[in-house]
């Protein structure tokens, strides 16, 4: 089985990358982990300072980052006995995981959504929500759990830290 994991630099994506590892594949299955680098730079005044080279050197620095990422959650995955490789790709994440996905023939996309509605989806828009669509092969969402209004913001840190340690610091900002 040929699965396709997109993940990003945030914390729900290390906990989709858990979630995956845990689970029973069929012998011989492989697992692509893909980053897929955006590469819209907003027009904003910051931006409007800083020369070409400097944009392209930020670019480089976030690749090598996503590299780095990839690379340390592909390795995690292989610990949990999945054989896995990585890819990155630069441009549009809601095309270009769905392109990969059809490139390589893959059986299943795994993809992680932060359960966001209403006006933050329409900000954010949903790369979950554009691949379920457009997918011509199964799409598994891994789902980050709502947690009530009330509840502690404490309970949620200890949950993500031990996701963080056993993925070694592979989320956001590491």
């Amino acid at each position: 089985m040929k699965i396709l994991l997109a993940v990003d630099g945030s914390e729900h994506s290390a906990k989709t990358v858990e979630t995956i590892g845990s689970l029973p594949w069929p012998s011989g299955s492989l697992v692509r982990v893909l980053s897929v680098v955006d590469q819209v730079v907003t027009a904003t005044p910051e931006v409007a300072i800083f020369s070409a080279a400097t944009i392209e050197a930020e670019r480089d620095q976030l690749l090598r980052t996503t590299d780095e990422l990839t690379t340390r959650f592909a390795h995690w995955l292989c610990s949990t006995g999945v054989v896995a490789e990585t890819r990155i790709r630069r441009g549009d994440p809601k095309s270009l995981i769905v392109e990969e996905a059809e490139e390589w023939r893959a059986d299943l996309i795994v993809v992680g959504s932060h359960g966001h509605t209403g006006f933050k989806q329409w900000l954010l828009g949903s790369v979950a929500q554009s691949i379920v669509s457009r997918a011509s092969c199964s799409v598994y969402v891994v789902r980050e759990r709502r947690e009530k209004q009330s509840a502690d913001k404490s309970d949620k840190s200890e949950v993500a830290e031990p996701a963080q340690e056993r993925l070694g610091g592979a989320a956001a900002g590491s």
